[in-house]
């Protein structure tokens, strides 16, 4: 069996947002994507994404169908995303720091944890953890 790479599904509570996190903060571009359902204040609304940056992919689809979704988030659904999270290789964990941090990311100074790796922890607009890695030198 050979099996090549993984592209892991979120579900998410407002697409363009989170689109907008992965993509403008984190450098993903949108490789493919559904179609737009409605346009609201001149953004595009849409259920599905495929983002990808070098040879990390990632899907986004949204938590509510078309006309389901709440004016407001569940905090329960939010609480339950604490225990997900993406590790992202990255080769210059204190440089992404310094660029995130300008683009006013909320995230703590990198650590280097116990196995050797170095680490920026953030969590994205649902929730879900991710971390930014590299072994430590």
């Amino acid at each position: 069996m050979e099996i090549r790479g993984l592209c892991p599904l979120l579900g998410v509570f407002d697409m363009p947002r989170s689109v907008r996190f992965y993509c403008d903060n984190l450098g993903f571009e949108i490789h493919q994507r559904s179609a737009t359902y409605a346009v609201e204040n001149g953004t595009e609304r849409f259920h599905w994404a495929w983002l990808k940056r070098d040879d990390a992919d990632l899907m986004l689809n949204t938590a509510y169908d078309e006309g389901q979704r709440p004016d407001l988030e569940n905090p329960m659904r939010l609480a339950a995303h604490q225990d997900t999270t993406l590790y992202l290789g990255c080769p210059d964990v204190d440089g992404a720091y310094e660029e995130l941090k300008a683009k006013g990311v909320s995230c703590k100074p990198p650590q280097t944890a116990w196995y050797g790796m170095r680490q920026l922890e953030m969590r994205d607009p649902d929730g879900f953890g991710v971390v930014l890695q590299w072994r430590a030198e």
